[in-house]
C-alpha cells in the first residue's frame, strides 16, 4: 500500500514522539502554533506548559487485529499519551478560560470548520478546541473503513460509518463541554479530544508548549489547562486591556 509522501515524511517523527523521547519535529495532534483562534482586539494570555520527572514510555498501538493499518507502518508507531517536546514542555494540552468572561457575553462562532482528519489511522488533530456551533468536517483519507464515535455528557452522542478514502461527514455541537472523546470502534487506539466551548479563548500546545490566548476583555480569569493523562491544573490570571500577561502550567508524572 503506497502511503502519501507527507505521511510518510512524518513517520520516523511520530515513532519517535511516540515512545516518548524529546525529539524536535513536528507533533501529533494540536493546533500547529498552539494558538487558538482570535475573538478582537483586547488583552492577551500566554504561557508554556512545562513537564517535570521521567519522560512516560507510550505503549505501542496493537494494528495486530487490522494489517492494513500495520502495513502501513514499518515499525509500529506509539500511542500518543504523552508528547514531551525537546524543551522539556507538553503538547497537546488544551488550555482555555474557564471562568471570568463578562456576564451575558455572546460571540458568534465562525462558519468555517474545524478539521478532523483520520489519516493513517490515527486522528489529527489528537486534542483540538471549537466553538458551540462551529462546524466540524469529519474526514477519513485513509483507503479502509473507519467510524467516528462520539462519547458526550452535555452533546448528543453520535456512531457514523467512513467506509472509504474522501468521505465526510460534518457535524456541530449544541452545549459547552469539556472534554468530548473521539474514538473510531473499528481501531481501538484511534483517540481524539475537543474543547467545546460558548467563546473562543482557548488554545493548543504544540512543538514549543506554548500557548497564546488572545482578545480578552480587561478582567480577572481563571483558566484551565487539561492533560488527558495528567488531568486538570488552574491558574488565575489578571488581564489589561492591550496588554499581555502570562500564566505558567507545570505537570508532574505521578
Amino acid at each position: 500500500m503506497h502511503l502519501p509522501t507527507r505521511i510518510t515524511s512524518l513517520l520516523p517523527i511520530l515513532m519517535l514522539a511516540g515512545a516518548g523521547w524529546r525529539v524536535p519535529g513536528r507533533v501529533v495532534g494540536g493546533e500547529p502554533h498552539g494558538i487558538g483562534p482570535s475573538a478582537g482586539p483586547g488583552g492577551t494570555v500566554t504561557g508554556r506548559v512545562r513537564f517535570t520527572g521521567r519522560v512516560p514510555k507510550n505503549p505501542v498501538m496493537d494494528m495486530s487485529a487490522e494489517p492494513n493499518c500495520a502495513a502501513r507502518y514499518k515499525t509500529m508507531p506509539h500511542l500518543q499519551l504523552v508528547v514531551v517536546n525537546p524543551n522539556g514542555t507538553l503538547a497537546n494540552v488544551f488550555v482555555y478560560v474557564k471562568a471570568g468572561l463578562p456576564a451575558g457575553a455572546t460571540y458568534a462562532s465562525p462558519a468555517s470548520p474545524v478539521v478532523l482528519d483520520q489519516s493513517a489511522c490515527e486522528h489529527h488533530p489528537r486534542v483540538f478546541g471549537i466553538m458551540v456551533g462551529q462546524p466540524l468536517e469529519i474526514r477519513n483519507s485513509d483507503p479502509l473503513l473507519h467510524n467516528i464515535k462520539v462519547l458526550g455528557r452535555n452533546n448528543r452522542t453520535f456512531n457514523i460509518s467512513l467506509p472509504a478514502a474522501g468521505m465526510t461527514v460534518t457535524r456541530t455541537f449544541t452545549a459547552p463541554e469539556v472534554m468530548l472523546t473521539f474514538k473510531c470502534d473499528v481501531h481501538g487506539w484511534m483517540r481524539a479530544y475537543a474543547g467545546v466551548l460558548p467563546h473562543p479563548f482557548f488554545a493548543t500546545t504544540g512543538t514549543d508548549g506554548r500557548f497564546a490566548i488572545h482578545g480578552l476583555p480587561p478582567g480577572t480569569y481563571t483558566v484551565e489547562a487539561w492533560h488527558e493523562t495528567f488531568g486538570t491544573q488552574t491558574g488565575t490570571i489578571t488581564v489589561k486591556a492591550n496588554a499581555t500577561a502570562t500564566v505558567d502550567f507545570a505537570f508532574a508524572r505521578p
